[in-house]
């Protein structure tokens, strides 16, 4: 029973600090293991090098892409320090004269550009190999050798152990905001629900994961699952939704004609609450690896279109708020289709793992909010 939840996604993304901190622990203890078994020279910068490379970053693309630039920056590094080091220069300052040329080459190539890390890498790994001017090549090449030994120890050990994939962090956040946007919005429309629900904190909560995504499209991307452009589709609709929706929660009438007017409008609660519900059903095929078959429906407008757009008040002002209202909900539900109409087109979203993983776990159950909804109705 304890190894199926082991391989089981969300169990990973639950306790993904705990099981980060038992990675790199672990990772360390091999690293220590196999400098003292061998006992490495210089082998502090291995140990430096397992802990650099696995750092913040809890998944498996964040680990790839920061030991891929960690390795190259390495190996490019340490060979032009070898490189300086054997050439047979007639001046004795031509090797930091070089080193220097060699790391300003590098800064330039690398600035305001993703790679900055493998800039980083070639300047550290010139530094060591070239080291206080003695020129040892042993001394060079052993601390090369650490600083790969550690990158390849804190790889091994993110990908073979519980590993973490950013995609699926990207899939159990998103599928959090989708239940929080579902929340917020049946809140707006059903007056008993709203005071259980704090919505200030949970625009912020939703609002933080979004910042949270942007930075996981670099990993997802060397995870060879996503691509930018879909990842960027995704986030950019999330964030409109989120902004729609908060416009709502800000909807302050001035007049009571303009409040009454929305009231009368038969039908459109029922329209609204099967938002909510079909925003939770969307969640809940996302973070269980389901097909995307949300069918989202849309507002008739038609039907309400004498109620807003010929409200006046008592004194026979022209209403704009009823019209603007009804844009707003139907703006929201034209978002909600548009995302899963993208989530529907994305092959690789559905999951075996997660459904596999569900299915043990017993969620077959929609989420409590949505049933919430249905007795609102």
């Amino acid at each position: 029973m304890i190894l199926p939840r082991l391989r089981d996604p969300h169990f990973n993304y639950r306790h993904r600090r705990k099981l980060h901190v038992l990675r790199v622990l672990l990772a360390l203890t091999i690293t220590y293991a196999v400098i003292n078994v061998f006992t490495i020279p210089h082998s502090s910068w291995a140990l430096v090098s397992t802990v650099m490379v696995m750092g913040n970053l809890p998944h498996i693309g964040g680990v790839l892409d920061k030991g891929r630039q960690r390795l190259l920056g390495t190996l490019l590094g340490a060979g032009w320090g070898l490189t300086l080091i054997l050439l047979p220069l007639p001046v004795h300052q031509l090797v930091p004269a070089g080193a220097l040329a060699g790391i300003g080459v590098a800064t330039w190539i690398t600035f305001g550009k993703r790679h900055g890390y493998s800039g980083l890498m070639f300047a550290i790994s010139l530094l060591l190999v070239i080291g206080d001017g003695s020129h040892d090549l042993g001394l060079g090449l052993w601390r090369s050798f650490d600083v790969l030994l550690g990158t390849l120890v804190g790889i091994a050990v993110t990908v073979l152990v519980l590993p973490q994939k950013a995609t699926d962090m990207m899939r159990f956040m998103l599928a959090e905001n989708l239940d929080r946007l579902a929340r917020l919005y049946h809140a707006h429309t059903s007056a008993t629900s709203s005071a259980d629900v704090d919505t200030r904190a949970l625009l912020k909560a939703t609002s933080a994961l979004l910042v949270k995504q942007r930075g996981l499209v670099d990993a997802i991307h060397r995870e060879r699952r996503l691509r930018r452009d879909e990842l960027d589709d995704i986030i950019s609709l999330q964030r409109r939704m989120l902004s729609t929706v908060e416009l709502l929660l800000e909807t302050h009438w001035t007049t009571r004609a303009g409040h009454d007017r929305i009231d009368a409008m038969s039908g459109l609660r029922d329209e609204q609450h099967r938002l909510a519900r079909d925003l939770g059903s969307l969640a809940f095929q996302v973070r269980t690896g389901q097909p995307i078959e949300v069918r989202v429906s849309q507002f008739d407008l038609q039907r309400h279109a004498e109620l807003a757009c010929n409200a006046r008040t008592d004194n026979g002002r022209a209403l704009f708020s009823p019209s603007g209202y009804l844009w707003l909900n139907r703006e929201l539900a034209r978002l909600t289709d548009a995302l899963v109409e993208r989530l529907g087109s994305l092959t690789r979203l559905p999951s075996r793992r997660l459904r596999s993983a569900s299915h043990r776990a017993g969620a077959t159950e929609r989420p409590a909010q949505l049933e919430k909804g249905k007795r609102d109705d």
